[in-house]
């Protein structure tokens, strides 16, 4: 035991001394690999069951030293692993586990503590409350504001509409949904989180409406306010529109201010789902992404897509969070608190145990600034304009969507093909690309073409990248 190497022996923890040893040898071993993670494959090789095999069927009976186990870690983990801190990673929303945030959560996994109560560690409810805050006034967004740390933006979206059910005073706690004929609206372009939230809170998949978008991929309000009017004339009671700030697909953004105006006469709650690009609004000239978002009943942000904060870490913000509270606080005796003016976390979602997430958030905003905030997202947004020039001036590319932001979407479309032919090339190129272990993007579907898509996020990601990305587009298709 005394030289490090041998596991914690009796009913003890692992001695400081290993702990220290160890911690050393790790931090060094992730600064390594956030230097050369460039050198792995962006997108694992493993095929299904790989990882599977090569563990054991059942848990040691003794304990194994953290040698052997950091050996297992590299020649059994590592090769599982897609590399979302890659510089070539551009698919999805791309995202940043960068140094700060890192350092932060390994401080929240070492106080391990639960913030469900403001006793239960004062400084985790405060810390939320005020760096939420901060980010508030970041983007622009007006006072006051609740807001909370939910893991993602499928729970901060799940948890808005539960508190629009509150807000519309539906007796959901005695009776439940019963015979109630409810309705929520979305784009055609929103996410598939809205679906499951709908059908998560009982609704049914019959309780959510799409609505059709523009050319521009935007929802358009005109519809909206016609599948209002008719769905109250067929008995069916509006509850809540979800609005979108970047859309999945395409990164549209949704006229928030002309919906706004609709759920205001409507009595009905507006939630927006800005996950991707609300952080957008830190910068100056991009601060119009949330025009008509301070009318809204809720908005969630993800730090964890494109403010460079590890995942998980999504922010949910209301106007309303007695509607919020109302849906989930429930009195637990073992849980009273005699503390006067104090907020409780977890009287605010489905959660009662909450992690210490707003560390990391703290120190990625004290770390980089606002002003440096701006300069990284400003880069990603300068970036993502060369490849969509690209795209446009191409004789074999096109660009299928504005580029607003960091993402693009784009597709192969030599001349002569058949669109059933040119579906093929585009996904057979993405397969072909994306195993070059250089870059990885990702594919989806627009007007019920294949495109292809390419976002920047990541901290890492250079001009370089983005150009070989390009070339290796180019020299692919050319071998099709």
């Amino acid at each position: 035991m005394d030289d490090g190497t041998a596991p914690a022996r009796g009913t003890g923890d692992m001695p400081a001394e290993e702990f220290r040893r160890y911690g050393h040898i790790l931090v060094e071993r992730i600064a390594r690999y956030l230097e050369d993670v460039e050198r792995s494959p962006v997108l694992s090789r493993a095929q299904p069951g790989d990882i599977r095999a090569s563990l054991p069927r059942a848990a040691p009976r003794t304990g194994e030293d953290m040698a052997t186990i950091l050996a297992d870690f590299d020649d059994k983990i590592l090769p599982g692993i897609t590399h979302w801190n890659h510089p070539g990673f551009m698919a999805y929303f791309a995202i940043t586990g960068s140094g700060p945030g890192i350092l932060g959560e390994l401080l929240t996994a070492g106080l391990n503590v639960n913030g469900m109560l403001w006793r239960s560690s004062p400084a985790v409810t405060e810390l939320e409350e005020v760096t939420l805050d901060w980010l508030r006034q970041l983007l622009g967004l007006p006072e006051p504001l609740f807001g909370e740390i939910t893991d993602t933006a499928s729970s901060s979206t799940l948890y808005a509409l539960a508190a629009a059910r509150e807000f519309a005073a539906i007796d959901i706690h005695q009776r439940g949904v019963g015979a109630q004929r409810l309705r929520v609206y979305c784009s055609a372009e929103a996410h598939s989180s809205v679906d499951k939230a709908v059908i998560t809170l009982g609704l049914g998949s019959d309780g959510l409406r799409h609505v059709p978008v523009d050319e521009r991929f935007r929802m358009r309000a005109d519809l909206l306010e016609s599948a209002i009017a008719d769905d109250k004339a067929a008995g069916i009671r509006p509850l809540a529109v979800v609005a979108t700030v970047g859309t999945t697909g395409t990164t549209s953004i949704d006229p928030v201010a002309k919906i706004s105006a609709i759920c205001e006469r409507e009595g009905m709650w507006l939630h927006v789902d800005a996950s991707y690009a609300g952080v957008a609004a830190i910068v100056p000239e991009k601060r119009y992404v949330l025009a008509g978002v301070e009318r809204a009943h809720s908005l969630v942000v993800n730090p964890h897509k494109w403010l460079f904060v590890p995942i998980d870490c999504s922010v949910l913000y209301t106007r309303e969070p007695a509607a919020l509270k109302a849906a989930f606080a429930l009195p637990l005796e073992i849980l009273y608190t005699p503390e006067a003016g104090v907020t409780n976390l977890m009287d605010y979602g489905m959660s009662l145990g909450r992690r210490f997430r707003s560390l990391k958030l703290w120190f990625v905003l004290r770390y980089f600034g606002a002003d440096g905030i701006v300069a990284r997202l400003r880069e990603h947004m300068r970036l993502a304009q060369i490849v969509a020039r690209w795209a446009e001036e191409s004789d074999a590319f096109e660009l299928c969507a504005p580029v607003e932001l960091s993402t693009v979407v784009f597709r192969y479309n030599p001349p002569g093909l058949a669109p059933p032919e040119a579906d093929a090339a585009n996904a057979k190129l993405l397969k072909l690309v994306n195993e070059s272990g250089e870059v990885f993007l990702s594919g989806t579907r627009v007007r019920g073409s294949q495109v292809l898509r390419l976002a920047i996020g990541n901290l890492r990601t250079t001009e370089r990248h983005v150009l070989r990305a390009m070339e290796l587009l180019e020299q692919t298709a050319k071998g099709l």
